[in-house]
Formats: structure tokens, sequence, C-alpha cells
């Protein structure tokens, strides 16, 4: 996750979210993702549910080797275990218990899709056997947008989604996270993120001063990817936006269940 936050004089945005729903804790929550920091965007809601007693485990697909930042340097392996610092950094700041990382590419996981050895299918693989082995109440992940587009978000959003739309509906839930229209920051870093009808995101996960809190510690560590003035000041900038009180999200599926459509015969 790539942006640069700016220095704001005030953080006025106001939106309101028409959220239908308030989740309580699940107890066990897998959040799916492609690099470290990817979990900022959610992170009030990560810290509620550790702080309510779920067990989270932070999912990654790749240890961002290809990604320095702001910290200057070289690409590659010693870059990716700085970054495996950072999100083991993060995790403890959120209250999360488990963290894998499953070392592919950091860049390449939309080579070549269809092919039997390609990036996405390993990746496939890999989280398959993770989810078969392991009963998730609630699984987070990147919507279809990718938040910006990028190709590694989109990607492991649709693995995630393939995977989760061959199980039983009496699973896991898979939710998309995402920013309300109107809600994004007024700053020209962010204004090509992908936003989302309000309406079409009716579950509100409210967050309270503790969780904000561990927020702010963990987008503390991630040293690499933001200047400090950056890492200062963006939870603060999301709480008073994207999220103000609540991360806001939708289901991937219904819960289940027949329906039939009339013929109009």
């Amino acid at each position: 996750m790539k942006y640069r936050i700016a220095v704001l004089a005030a953080l006025t945005l106001s939106h309101s979210a028409n959220a239908e729903e308030e989740r309580g804790a699940p107890r066990e929550v897998a959040v799916i993702l492609a690099h470290p920091d990817d979990e900022l965007v959610m992170a009030p809601a990560i810290a509620r549910a550790a702080r309510e007693g779920a067990n989270v485990t932070f999912i990654y697909a790749t240890s961002g080797d290809q990604g320095p930042g702001v910290s200057g340097m070289e690409k590659g392996a010693a870059l990716a275990e700085v970054r495996k610092a950072e999100a083991n950094c993060s995790a403890e700041a959120l209250g999360v218990r488990t963290v894998l990382f499953l070392d592919h590419g950091d860049g390449t996981l939309t080579d070549r899709p269809q092919d039997f050895e390609s990036p996405a299918r390993k990746l496939a693989n890999d989280l398959g056997t993770i989810l078969r082995e392991h009963p998730y109440d609630v699984i987070l992940t990147w919507g279809p947008d990718g938040g910006y587009g990028h190709g590694d978000h989109r990607i492991v959003s649709a693995i995630v989604t393939q995977l989760m739309q061959a199980s039983p509906a009496s699973g896991a839930e898979l939710f998309y996270p995402g920013i309300p229209a109107g809600s994004l920051p007024p700053i020209p870093q962010m204004q090509d993120w992908a936003v989302t009808d309000p309406s079409r995101l009716p579950v509100s996960y409210a967050y309270n001063a503790q969780d904000l809190a561990s927020a702010r510690a963990a987008t503390q560590c991630h040293a690499t990817q933001f200047s400090a003035e950056e890492r200062a000041q963006m939870p603060d900038l999301f709480h008073a936006t994207v999220w103000q009180g609540s991360v806001h999200s939708r289901r991937a599926f219904d819960r289940g269940g027949a329906e039939s459509v009339p013929t109009g015969e």
C-alpha cells in the first residue's frame, strides 16, 4: 500500500455512513493481504476484534521485498526481512496473535495467472491449504478494487474470493472493507482510491479510543513505508474522514439459502 499523507492544517471532511449492522467480535479472524502495511486501512477494527478476544491471524501473500517506500533500501531479501519485522510490530500493537508470511514475490502475483505454475496458482494452493486447515469465522481482504488498483491487492482479493465461493455458506464469512464515497481525505495522493457507495457498505464495525490508539501504534511500525510525519498523521486523518468511528465493509456473499426468480409468465 503506497500513498503519501500530506500535512493537513485541519481534518474537517464529514461523512455519515448508513450502516445497517453493527458486528460483534468473532472468534477466529483471518486478515489476508498482499503486503505488510496493507492492514492499516482497517487497523481499528482489527484492534477491536483482538481486544474483545478474537484470535486474529495476519496472512501476507508477499513480504514486500520490492517496496522500499521512503527507506532508501535496496529491493530484495534484506528489505523483506525489515518489512516482516514491521508487520510483526504492527501485529503486536493491534493484538494479533499469529502472522504468516507466504513469501511470494512482491509485484509478481498477476504474472500470467492462468498458467499452471503461475504465482497466482501457487498462492491459491497455499491459501487453500490454510483455509481448509483452520476454521475461521471471518475473513477480511481487499475488495475487488484493491484499494487503488494495485495488481497484487486485486489478485489476492480474487483468489480469496474464489476459494470462499467454493466453500459452504455455513463456513467463514468474507468481508471487503471499503471507503465510503464522499469520505476520501482531501489530499491529492488519495483521489484515485476506489470508493463504494455507502449503501453498499452495510456492515459497521465501531471502534473506541483504545482501538484508535492501537492503530496509531501499528502505523508507527511501518517506518520503511512512511515518513515520521506521515506516520504521525495518518491514523487521525483516516479517523476524521474514512472511518469516523467505524470501519465500513460489506459481505462478499449472501448468507445462503435458495432463491428463485419468477419467470414472469
